[in-house]
């Protein structure tokens, strides 16, 4: 059964086998929930991140949660909006390819934020519809692996769309 979990607050502090930061490409920290994610996780985050040599858009790698209360961060890289089609395929790839790194890594619980529609500028309603579509899909092609995924919205506006599409 499909089942994406909506929720709302500060993902620094929510509890999860991992926590998605939506990073930028050389993954030492910036600014909204990059940057929260890094102040809240202690210097060993960045340290570890220094180690990783940066992320391509759409791609995710992996780190320890340090000081958080998630085990891990998955960091991924969203497209700055240009309006191109291929913002739309990078965006979806940051889903698949957390997804893709939670399983790899045997992780359970996954939490995202609404990646890229903060200072990238991705439309938030289009960004919640790619995102839970894609999450949709990557579940149905993965049934037999058991994860729960929640989106946590920053704001209100973010929270609606997303309760929007989940009903």
């Amino acid at each position: 059964m499909i089942k994406i979990k909506i929720t709302q607050g500060d993902i620094t502090k929510m509890k999860a086998d991992a926590i998605v930061n939506a990073a930028n490409n050389s993954l030492l920290g910036g600014g909204g929930v990059d940057g929260a994610i890094h102040a809240a996780a202690c210097p060993h985050l960045l340290e570890e991140c220094m180690t990783l040599h940066g992320c391509k858009t759409g791609d995710a790698k992996i780190t320890l949660g340090y000081n958080l209360p998630a085990k891990h961060v998955i960091h991924t890289v969203g497209p700055v909006y240009s309006g191109d089609h291929s913002d739309s395929e990078m965006l979806e790839s940051c889903y698949r390819s957390s997804l893709n790194v939670a399983r790899d890594a045997n992780l359970h619980s996954i939490i995202f934020p609404a990646i890229s529609t903060g200072a990238f500028g991705f439309p938030a309603k289009m960004a919640a519809e790619i995102a839970y579509k894609t999450i949709s899909d990557w579940q149905k092609e993965n049934k037999t692996y058991q994860i729960q995924v929640a989106i946590c919205a920053y704001d209100d506006e973010i929270y609606q769309l997303y309760e929007q599409l989940a009903a």
